[in-house]
């Protein structure tokens, strides 16, 4: 009869789990994620205690010690198995709500941080401040290639204004539906530059979560959640 020459100590599959040095995602040149990885010394460290009891000389039996130790490891294994199921299982179910969440936005008129936004049904609306009062201020609206398609004079007071464009272009012309970016240009009485923020205003028109967040599309445009400041 053979007797089996080394223990599951010595050929411990996770070793590099107990120690430490398991990849936190997934290994760099196998591509195998960690919980592969876990669930395969897992079922290896099975086999190997299994064999082990099966082989060991009644004479000399495993040491009690190392049993016990090989125990706590199994244990440990199985707590990181379950901790990753519950993860995935958590993960699945905040997904499924960020998506429930997102769709009360689609049809809503929504302002969110941003200074382009699409011309649609003949009109694109934005809001921006100034931080103080300013001695000149210019708006223009560019289009996605960055050209200027139409340019006028915008508030000077300090605060909150709104601006609405019907998509009439500065040659006379109308500006076919698309993305449209809001400049706004402010300077004081001494000709420095005065701090502005715009935010952009559109209907929701879908929901995206394949980043893992929810971002909301208003026409072309993806607008995180986070970047909502009001919803009309």
């Amino acid at each position: 009869m053979t007797t089996a020459t080394s223990s599951a100590t010595s050929a411990n599959p996770f070793a590099a789990l107990t120690q430490g040095t398991l990849p936190a995602s997934s290994s760099s040149g196998s591509g195998i994620s960690t919980s592969a990885a876990v669930n395969t010394a897992y079922n290896t460290f099975i086999t190997l205690l299994t064999t082990q009891l099966q082989h060991q000389d009644p004479l000399n039996p495993t040491n009690t010690d190392t049993f016990t130790q090989e125990l706590i490891q199994l244990s440990g294994v199985e707590q990181q198995l379950q901790t990753n199921q519950t993860l995935t299982s958590m993960n699945t179910d905040l997904t499924a709500i960020s998506q429930a969440n997102g769709l009360g936005y689609v049809g809503k008129t929504i302002t969110a941080t941003g200074s382009t936004t699409p011309l649609a049904h003949g009109q694109a609306s934005w809001d921006y401040t100034l931080n103080s009062t300013a001695q000149a201020t210019q708006l223009q609206v560019e289009d996605s290639s960055g050209n200027v398609v139409y340019q006028t004079k915008g508030d000077t007071a300090s605060g909150p204004h709104s601006f609405t464009w019907n998509g009439a272009k500065n040659d006379g012309t109308t500006a076919t539906s698309g993305d449209y970016t809001l400049v706004v240009t402010s300077v004081d009485a001494g000709g420095n530059p005065v701090t502005t923020t715009t935010s952009m205003t559109g209907q929701v028109t879908g929901v995206d979560t394949s980043t893992g967040a929810t971002e909301l599309k208003v026409g072309d445009i993806t607008v995180p959640v986070a970047n909502v400041t009001q919803i009309n």
